[in-house]
């Protein structure tokens, strides 16, 4: 048996993120979120969301309920680099992988992700991923058409400041 862990949403501007937990062999799907607060200052800063992908990770897997000996792969992200050393320390060096994720678990994950972009009231765009820039500023648009959804952007990355919409924001946050 084998659980797929993969993460959607990390680089984008609205949302939190999505990690998702996929039993190859069942088709068994879990999958929590990394809320926004995580993305913004002073957690960003602090890189607070790797130990809260961590403790999500090992939160989906009891979920699953890991059996003896079942291998666990995780995406290759930076974001799943403290979950692999605490994986490894409970389940052994030996259990643990760092894998590109593909096909039916990245689908999961990234359709987890969409709808809860969709709960917003945001439509994302298609080609989402092969679009990075228009993906951005097509949320950038979104945001300043409805500026009481900015509390679900990340706002703790330093080059939004030149942004006149985040501006004000950031000083907000860091009073907080």
């Amino acid at each position: 048996m084998t659980i797929i862990i993969d993460d959607a949403g990390s680089g984008d501007l609205l949302f939190g993120m999505v990690i998702g937990a996929y039993r190859k062999e069942t088709g068994e799907f879990k999958y929590d979120v990394v809320d926004v607060k995580y993305f913004k200052p002073p957690l960003f800063r602090r890189k607070e969301y790797l130990k809260e992908t961590s403790r999500i990770v090992l939160q989906l897997l009891e979920k699953l309920k890991v059996r003896e000996n079942e291998e666990i792969m995780l995406c290759r992200g930076y974001i799943f680099d403290k979950a692999v050393e605490d994986l490894k320390k409970l389940y052994g060096e030996d259990r643990i992988k760092r894998i590109k994720v593909s096909g039916t678990p990245q689908r999961y994950v990234e359709t987890a992700y969409l709808d809860e972009l969709r709960n917003l009231g945001y439509e994302p765009i298609e080609q989402r991923e092969n679009a990075r820039a228009k993906n951005f500023f097509h949320m950038l648009k979104w945001l300043k058409r409805n500026p009481d959804k900015i509390k679900y952007a990340k706002t703790g990355w330093p080059r939004l400041s030149r942004y006149r919409i985040f501006k004000n924001q950031r000083r907000r946050e860091s009073l907080s």
